[in-house]
């Protein structure tokens, strides 16, 4: 499970460039338009949240309570751009990918956790 936690890291981090530099366009796209939307901002979020994730799941790939807080923010970024994504279709898409990391790190470290009892972190 520290193989994937630490691969899963280093793909957030590579894709909160990617998502970030395309929630800025929309973002531009949104305010030209003045079409009141506010996906772009969402995506910003999102790949903020991303980021975050993948640095803690990096960090403690090896513990127990990291994947929780890993988890916990790919869901929030998750839910955030499922809840905002309007004409940036590509944000559902990231959304998903954000919901499945959150499930294989928390479910991660639940089955670590009951396979290793005696762990403390």
């Amino acid at each position: 499970m520290k193989t994937t936690k630490l691969v899963i890291g280093i793909i957030s981090i590579v894709l909160f460039f990617l998502i970030s530099m395309q929630s800025c366009a929309v973002g531009v796209g949104n305010s030209l338009a003045e079409n009141g939307e506010v996906s772009g901002t969402a995506g910003v979020m999102l790949a903020f949240c991303m980021l975050i994730a993948g640095i803690v799941g990096i960090a403690t790939r090896k513990g127990i309570g990291g994947g929780f807080v890993a988890g916990g923010f790919y869901l929030f970024g998750g839910l955030m751009g499922i809840a905002n994504y309007g004409s940036y279709s590509d944000l559902k898409i990231w959304s998903v990918l954000s919901f499945i990391f959150a499930a294989i790190f928390i479910i991660g470290t639940i089955r670590t956790k009951k396979n290793n009892p005696d762990d403390k972190e």
